[in-house]
């Protein structure tokens, strides 16, 4: 209730100033009231936004740690997957230079052998060679060589009894 009224017995208010006076106070009365009231609204109101706004900007802040974090997964993921790659293309051309000098040294020692036999056919004829095979059977060796020098060769064969005590 106004500072101004008072109740009359049979319900109704009545003025205790009654004129132009109290009309022009309780108009600024008003208006005051309304203004405090507005101001208090706009307090809450402006509280309210402020308290709204922290909250969305905690949770921006805390999706953009958690972006990073993505990120940073997402990279290390990549780098490892780049790693891998990156390894697996260094074994592979491991591989392939190893089978490459592989093939490299198989020739050479094809050709290596090649040169031998020629060689070793050569200084056989000119030089001269022994060749044989024994057998052994029971108390006795059986031995077969055959010697050439140039253009002779001479074949051996003897049967020699070995010594064995019974």
């Amino acid at each position: 209730m106004p500072l101004f009224q008072q109740m009359r017995g049979d319900g109704r208010e009545e003025s205790w100033f009654s004129g132009p006076k109290v009309r022009i106070m309780r108009k600024e009365e008003n208006k005051a009231i309304v203004s405090i009231q507005a101001w208090w609204r706009g307090t809450l109101v402006r509280r309210t936004l402020l308290h709204a706004a922290l909250r969305a900007w905690i949770i921006q802040c805390w999706w953009k740690q958690k972006l990073v974090l993505l990120m940073e997964n997402r990279r290390r993921v990549a780098l490892d997957a780049f790693a891998r790659q990156e390894w697996a293309v260094v074994k592979l051309q491991s591989w392939v230079r190893m089978w490459c000098i592989r093939l490299r040294y198989l020739r050479l020692l094809h050709a290596v052998r090649i040169i031998q036999v020629y060689w070793r056919w050569h200084s056989c004829h000119t030089r001269g060679f022994i060749q044989g095979h024994y057998d052994l059977k029971e108390n006795q060796l059986n031995l077969q060589l055959e010697i050439s020098l140039g253009s002779q060769a001479c074949r051996v064969q003897q049967c020699i009894p070995l010594p064995i005590k019974e």
